[in-house]
């Protein structure tokens, strides 16, 4: 959608004091009489301490980025719709609401100069969708036309968890919700696992999701999250740029050819993760065959078992290898 003028809040971030954002400002907490709709449902409020474990959450499920100020009452309409929209999708999607006065970091980040700002985020990967307030025609249409298209990009890029719920965003307990919430929709046999990919233990939370498969072999959402939580630990960090530079310096490598697969799967890319690998072996690589089996055996754990995509790839790995 077309960027607009974005409003600032009462201080830009470039210093400045914007008077008419002062006439606009409200003292009142969000969920207060007078004050911004509450989060709650599946909205939430992130600040600079919890932006990355929303950022890694993305790999199980998307989220609309709403970059605003809580105390300038021209947002909250914007505010209020966005909410209402992704909490009648029962998990699909989830709102994650950045104050950029308080978060200004957040806000450099993705290179914004004032509120509001609208982005998605699939897959740890953020796509701009609008800058500046819309017209009611404009958010009518991010509603009902595009946060759809965005469940569907990310349902065909495998991410395809429920976000979790988080209480009654009109109640005052709203206010309240932590990550006991969150734990309350996993699994109890989950619960050690799915705090260590909250704290960023990947690694630690494979080990432990290669507990919960030992008990049940047969648990399809633990070989899910381990195979993210396996690649995260691998790549999660990885600087885009280098790896892909390694893969196409060092076509025979089969180690370069892993990691920047990879990065195609991090980045929702698994068509073309499925295919690098693929056509690796395909081009006299078949003396590599055992690692590829193993790294495409764990990504196929993570799309849809409908995916289309899945069930060719397993029919030409399996021609491959034989």
């Amino acid at each position: 959608m077309a960027e607009k003028q974005a409003f600032n809040p009462g201080v830009s971030l470039a210093g400045a004091v914007d008077l008419e954002a002062l006439k606009h400002q409200v003292k009142a907490e969000p969920g207060q009489a007078g004050g911004a709709p509450a989060a709650g449902g599946y909205v939430i409020d992130t600040t600079e301490n919890t932006f990355q474990a929303m950022v890694q959450t993305s790999a199980t499920f998307p989220i609309l980025l709403f970059l605003w100020v809580p105390t300038d009452d021209r947002l909250f309409p914007m505010a209020r719709t966005l909410g209402d929209a992704v909490n009648k999708l029962n998990g699909q999607i989830q709102l994650s609401r950045i104050d950029i006065a308080s978060n200004p970091s957040i806000a450099q980040a993705f290179q914004i100069q004032g509120a509001p700002a609208l982005f998605a985020l699939i897959g740890g990967r953020p796509m701009p969708i609008l800058q500046g307030l819309p017209s009611d025609e404009e958010l009518q249409q991010i509603t009902d036309v595009v946060v759809p298209k965005l469940i569907t990009a990310a349902q065909q890029a495998g991410v395809t968890g429920a976000a979790p719920y988080s209480g009654d965003p009109d109640s005052d307990a709203a206010n309240f919700a932590s990550a006991s919430s969150v734990q309350d929709q996993v699994p109890p046999e989950h619960q050690e696992a799915y705090m260590l990919a909250q704290q960023g233990d990947y690694a630690g939370a494979a080990a432990a999701y290669e507990k919960v498969l030992e008990a049940d072999p047969n648990d399809a959402r633990a070989a899910r999250e381990r195979a993210k939580a396996l690649l995260l630990a691998r790549s999660g960090d990885a600087d885009v740029r280098v790896v892909r530079a390694a893969a196409a310096d060092k076509p025979d490598d089969v180690d370069a050819q892993l990691a920047v697969a990879d990065v195609d799967m991090i980045g929702g890319q698994i068509q073309d993760a499925f295919d690098r690998l693929l056509d690796f072996v395909a081009a006299g690589h078949k003396a590599d065959i055992e690692p590829v089996r193993k790294r495409l055996l764990e990504y196929f754990t993570i799309p849809d078992p409908t995916d289309e995509r899945l069930k060719r790839a397993r029919r030409r790995l399996a021609t491959l290898m034989y």
